[in-house]
């Protein structure tokens, strides 16, 4: 599935449901977070406070799930493959449509992804493991503190990629020109300096090898938002699965600032 029409459609038809890691690539693919009318405005704040893990792409009017900046034709309460229910702080359900949870007072905020980058560090050369594998990238809970914004607070969630030294260079060099897609690695090596104890058990995401002539490369991740929720305990809050993104028509290359 090259076209993210194409793979919206499927996603809505029911024949996706799998991670949307390697699918429509040269596309963006978004993070999801939606959110009660009520708490957009300090969200938004949150983001803007918080632009590494949350670089917001696009934000909705209450009750539209229409994103037309992001595609004619999307429609959110359809077009990711599975959605985490969470209500007052917890997660309740995973879910495969809204048809039945929409309600007129929602906003979709969408944000950018790490798999935006991705598509220029395969470009130069950097391998990527995981994706090579057909896994989904291995995500952690850090002790990095986000900037508070009303009920919004909580720890920076971030993904990680094994790298030898020169490509984990090389990878900061290419990532630092997308901002809008978490940008430049939030830290390189020992885990433990922010908070991982284990790499082999990820808060989301599967668990990936780093072998002995690699650093674990850690990037901040889109779900952070989701342990924003658990502060904030909103009545209603619906995010993407970890892995389970919008894919949108916008390009990369859309994101990608001049090199120098």
């Amino acid at each position: 599935m090259d076209s993210p029409v194409d793979v919206r459609r499927a996603i809505r038809a029911g024949k996706h449901r799998g991670h949307t890691a390697g699918l429509a690539r040269g596309h963006v693919q978004g993070n999801v977070c939606i959110l009660p009318s009520e708490y957009a405005e300090e969200f938004r704040v949150f983001c803007e406070r918080n632009p590494k893990p949350c670089p917001l792409l696009a934000q909705s009017q209450p009750g539209d799930p229409r994103l037309p900046e992001l595609g004619a034709d999307l429609d959110i309460r359809t077009d990711v493959p599975r959605y985490r229910v969470f209500r007052d702080g917890v997660l309740q359900d995973e879910v495969t449509t809204l048809a039945n949870l929409w309600r007129d007072d929602l906003v979709t905020f969408v944000l950018g992804c790490s798999f935006s980058f991705e598509e220029a560090l395969i470009a130069e050369g950097v391998p990527l493991r995981y994706v090579s594998e057909g896994k989904n990238v291995a995500m952690y809970l850090t002790n990095i503190q986000t900037a508070p914004a009303g009920p919004f607070r909580g720890p920076m969630a971030v993904s990680m990629r094994p790298l030898t030294p020169a490509d984990a260079i090389r990878a900061v060099q290419i990532t630092s020109r997308f901002p809008k897609a978490h940008g430049a690695p939030v830290h390189l090596g020992k885990p433990e300096m922010i908070g991982i104890d284990d790499l082999d058990r990820p808060f989301a995401g599967d668990r990936i090898e780093v072998r002995e002539d690699e650093l674990p490369v850690f990037w901040a991740c889109g779900i952070t938002p989701q342990a924003a929720v658990l502060a904030a305990r909103p009545p209603i809050c619906i995010t993407h699965a970890p892995g389970h993104m919008l894919v949108t028509d916008r390009r990369n290359s859309e994101l990608a600032s001049s090199p120098g």
